[in-house]
């Protein structure tokens, strides 16, 4: 008796961790650069040099954001020397960085919130933010133009 509720509580506890191992691989971003589009998952995002921010981010969602500092990711992907970098989220909304943006000011490439993988629910799969200007930001003393959110695709020149 004993034995099967360990074995019926092991497969709900495998049940409901399935889905974010098994989405850990499924294609979050699309780079479009030098004439080619590459499909990366979370898990190859994840390889570059991580970092984190604990921060209430000015559309609601707070904790600790953790992900890519982007410089680093960029590297990784042989983009750093892109002249204009487009960030595009799941709406179209678009914004634009150069490599001057990228020299003054540290971006995170927020993935996970709290542990948790972004969704579209939390304003992910993916999120860029400016931790320097995280509370400048929330009092209006900052633009947020940098800031995106729900990002899906980088197109790199």
């Amino acid at each position: 008796m004993m034995l099967s509720r360990r074995l019926a509580l092991s497969a709900l506890l495998a049940a409901a961790l399935w889905p974010s191992l098994s989405t850990a691989a499924e294609p979050v971003l699309d780079i479009h650069a030098h004439g080619e589009t590459r499909h990366l998952s979370l898990e190859d995002i994840e390889r570059s040099d991580t970092g984190e921010v604990t921060m209430r981010h000015f559309e609601g969602p707070e904790g600790t954001f953790s992900g890519v500092w982007l410089n680093d990711f960029l590297a990784d992907q042989n983009l750093d020397e892109a002249s204009r970098l487009r960030f595009i989220a799941l709406d179209d909304y678009t914004s634009f960085l150069t490599p001057a943006d990228r020299e003054e000011k540290r971006f995170l490439l927020a993935t996970r919130l709290d542990g948790t993988p972004l969704t579209p629910d939390n304003l992910g799969p993916l999120m860029l933010v400016v931790p320097a200007d995280a509370e400048a930001v929330l009092k209006g003393d900052a633009p947020m133009s940098q800031w995106i959110w729900s990002i899906d695709e980088i197109q790199a020149r």
